[in-house]
């Protein structure tokens, strides 16, 4: 385990070093003195620790809720409740969501927890998508950002749910085998807690368990969530946004960009729809409203924190099925906004 921990450190940090030295040269207006300066300097220590606070408790709540699956609730209990049939297991997926509104940040641990217990791949990455996105919450925050236009908040809900219902279904027919890292692993330790969460010790050993699991999870996800809000505040420090605004005026380009942009800030989904809202007169309603599904869905932390669960050529599928189905979906309700 520390081989790994120090392994994964390392590749994050080179691929840190990697992208400073990528937006130094590609932006011949910042130097590396500027990067110092204390304006600079102030600006990503706020972005990152904003990113950071968000995040945080989302992820609190996720791994309290995985370590409480994982003590008490039993694998045939989670299986009974699983629909059979593929369509109803999305639309099962989807009811999650409204159930349980969550960040993304705190829905992938859960997540893991669930595919352990049993529950299709399919129906946890489809409970991923549309959990930070179909919920009262989310629904209520886009509803106030766009009081002057509140199909956006309608538009937002039916879009995330047409969009995970075709990935779902994309997964279920071309994913057979388990995506999940050192599965064999995974499944070895999920046989020892199992053992020791359901079968002795009682109610003092099982809360013990809870305690010690979540504290565990916690810092598996903290660390990719400080790496990846590192990125992120440093891609944020760089970014020229009037350049970038500039670029994003055609048609699909536009869609693009507001894809690119929204992978890049890594906002929570409670808190997206008012900086959508500051691009009204800039882009079109369809470009705002890719903005606020595929950010959510994928970004630029929760690709980190997605790779340290997932393998990587799944993740890689689902990110491309996300981006070409966001991107169609979009484009197709822009006609009718």
């Amino acid at each position: 385990m520390p081989n790994t921990v120090f392994r994964t450190s390392m590749h994050l940090m080179t691929a840190l070093i990697f992208l400073l030295l990528v937006l130094i040269f590609w932006n011949k207006n910042v130097s590396l003195p500027e990067i110092l300066q204390t304006t600079s300097m102030q600006a990503f220590k706020t972005i990152f620790i904003s990113i950071l606070l968000e995040a945080i408790p989302f992820i609190l709540v996720g791994v309290l809720l995985s370590s409480l699956l994982q003590t008490f609730v039993s694998e045939q209990t989670i299986r009974r409740f699983i629909p059979k049939n593929p369509i109803l297991g999305i639309l099962f997926a989807c009811l999650l969501g409204i159930l349980f509104p969550m960040c993304e940040c705190g829905m992938i641990p859960v997540v893991r927890r669930l595919i352990l217990k049993g529950m299709p791949v399919y129906i946890a990455v489809v409970f991923i998508l549309t959990g930070p996105i179909i919920n009262p919450i989310v629904f209520a925050a886009t509803f106030m950002a766009f009081r002057n236009h509140p199909a956006m908040a309608y538009s937002r809900i039916g879009l995330a749910f047409a969009a995970a219902v075709i990935i779902g279904l994309v997964l279920y027919r071309l994913v057979k085998s388990n995506p999940l890292r050192n599965s064999r692993a995974n499944f070895s330790n999920q046989a020892d807690w199992e053992g020791h969460s359901h079968q002795g010790g009682g109610f003092v050993s099982k809360v013990n368990t809870f305690f010690v699991h979540a504290s565990d999870e916690f810092f598996e996800m903290g660390k990719y969530l400080i790496f990846g809000s590192l990125l992120t505040s440093l891609i944020q420090i760089f970014m020229q946004r009037e350049s970038l605004l500039a670029s994003g005026q055609g048609p699909i380009s536009s869609h693009v960009f507001m894809m690119g942009f929204a992978y890049i800030l890594s906002l929570c989904s409670t808190s997206d729809a008012f900086v959508a809202s500051s691009f009204q007169t800039s882009f079109t309603s369809g470009s705002l409203l890719t903005f606020m599904v595929f950010g959510p869905m994928l970004d630029f932390k929760s690709t980190l924190m997605l790779l340290s669960i997932f393998k990587s050529k799944f993740v890689f599928l689902l990110s491309v099925l996300i981006v070409i189905t966001v991107l169609s979906c979009s484009l197709l309700a822009q006609h009718f906004l």
